[in-house]
């Protein structure tokens, strides 16, 4: 793989590199459905990285379409009385996610989130039991529809998020673990009741 430019391609290695931690099967099938290898990823990342060291490097939603290119679409979030810019790119490894990058107002609005979420008209998965939350198989806000009611908790390493859900058979608490909003495991999940 050439190592000039860094484009959408790369980005998704970058994604990827955290997901392996937890989903090293999935990663490799994704990177075989890309035609990289794992030192691909690597150097996808190592680039990624430095990038965002340097300090000529854009921030805010800048550096991303310094790699994406322009979103595929614009929309406002609120957050309480404070208006949010969303901007979503198309992630080809996963058609019917969008990457979502959430900035503070202004020109040069300072990142408040970034990770994948469902694009806008997807059908959403609508997982019943505990068993349905497979790897990969929801975002964030998929998982805290399905399963109300949902509370964040603290981060446990950046690029990652949990949410701490109700087991609807059990009534008892699970924990969804996500690296870049795309699920990746469930703990705390007991035996189904008979």
């Amino acid at each position: 793989m050439p190592t000039e430019p860094f484009g959408p391609l790369q980005f998704q290695l970058v994604l990827l590199r955290r997901m392996a931690d937890h989903q090293p099967g999935l990663v490799d099938d994704a990177l075989r459905a890309l035609g990289a290898n794992h030192t691909d990823l690597r150097e996808a990342h190592r680039r990624w990285q430095a990038r965002l060291h340097s300090r000529g490097f854009p921030r805010g939603e800048a550096r991303y379409r310094t790699a994406l290119g322009p979103p595929e679409a614009v929309r406002e979030q609120r957050a309480g009385d404070l208006a949010l810019r969303a901007a979503l790119w198309p992630v080809p490894l996963w058609p019917d996610l969008r990457f979502e990058v959430v900035t503070l107002p202004g020109g040069g609005g300072a990142v408040v989130n970034e990770w994948l979420v469902r694009a806008p008209g997807a059908e959403p998965p609508r997982p019943k039991a505990v068993a349905d939350l497979t790897p990969w198989s929801c975002t964030v806000d998929d998982a805290a529809r399905a399963f109300p009611p949902a509370a964040p908790l603290p981060p446990d390493a950046p690029s990652r998020a949990r949410l701490a859900l109700t087991d609807p058979r059990t009534g008892g608490r699970i924990v969804a673990h996500f690296t870049w909003g795309l699920l990746q495991y469930v703990e705390g999940a007991g035996p189904e009741p008979s």
